[in-house]
């Protein structure tokens, strides 16, 4: 979940100041071999992007980001894989309708219908941010379609921390809820989620930012953070145990919009003591903006054993 401090912290401030132009940046750019690609699945048009051949790793992403956030993790990994980063209904080039629920059971769905439409039976999942609870309750639901698992910096457990439940405040309230879907706000939440400032140029910007330039869009945004169901993490609590298959960890230490994330890894541990676990210390929550080369090494270390 994103952009805690950015209303709380710094409101007076960035609500007054326009952000910079910085230089561009070439990791802002889609790497050439990872294909831009549509496909409309219960009638919203879903928008993802894939590269590589053989066994599926997907991958999902968080607020207020998209499949984007993957860009630079997936030439790696599309050596020896098919990979295939979503943009979740409400989120990035995918369709935005405000006559959904955007529930947790409203994703779990459409991952379901999404995998069966393009033919793939079993994927190693990789979760980030609200990502995590998306793609956790659908495998949960479904163990047999799950070789591997895999989360970076996300919520797992219905324990929220302070910063999350200030933030499900937040999009309840008429100011607060409008900045932190703004350009502004999304502005300051890459760069608040980051430990290399300098890697959050005003392309890279735009590219989380574009998305929500129309009002019914930034709704859609709101209600897609907003609709978390306790009932969801329990059941993803109770059952998340049970699985036997092979686990990673990988998170940004220095995580100031999910500070609790140390504990909720290690949890997993416990809950799953196969798991695999790397702490980065010169990261934050965007860990992929952070540091892409580490996260792909280890991705596809992980992936090839």
């Amino acid at each position: 979940m994103a952009i805690i401090y950015s209303f709380f912290c710094k409101f007076n401030l960035l609500f007054l100041t326009n952000i910079p132009i910085m230089p561009v940046n070439p990791s802002a750019n889609i790497p050439q071999q990872v294909a831009s690609k549509y496909l409309t699945v219960n009638d919203i048009k879903l928008h993802y992007l894939e590269a590589g051949e053989k066994e599926v790793v997907l991958m999902l992403h968080g607020f207020p980001t998209s499949a984007y956030l993957w860009r630079n993790i997936m030439p790696k990994l599309a050596e020896t894989h098919r990979v295939i980063a979503l943009d979740l209904p409400g989120y990035g080039k995918s369709e935005k309708p405000l006559t959904v629920s955007y529930s947790l059971n409203f994703y779990s769905e459409l991952l379901t219908a999404f995998l069966k439409q393009l033919n793939i039976r079993k994927v190693n999942l990789a979760v980030h941010d609200l990502g995590g609870p998306v793609g956790l309750l659908w495998a949960v639901r479904h163990p047999e379609s799950i070789h591997r698992l895999v989360f970076l910096n996300t919520l797992v457990y219905p324990n929220f921390s302070w910063a999350v439940i200030l933030f499900t405040l937040a999009l309840k309230a008429p100011l607060a809820k409008d900045w932190v879907t703004s350009p502004k706000g999304i502005a300051w939440a890459m760069r608040f989620g980051v430990e290399n400032k300098d890697r959050i140029k005003s392309d890279l910007l735009e590219q989380y930012q574009n998305p929500f330039k129309e009002k019914s869009a930034r709704q859609a945004l709101i209600k897609s953070a907003s609709n978390i169901s306790l009932k969801a993490f329990k059941e993803i609590e109770k059952k998340l145990p049970l699985f036997t298959i092979p686990v990673q960890v990988i998170y940004g230490k220095n995580d100031r919009i999910l500070p609790k994330v140390a504990m909720t890894m290690q949890r997993i541990k416990k809950d799953l003591p196969q798991t695999e676990i790397t702490e980065l210390p010169n990261c934050g929550h965007f860990l992929q903006e952070d540091e892409p080369a580490k996260i792909s090494a280890l991705l596809s270390t992980f992936l090839n054993k």
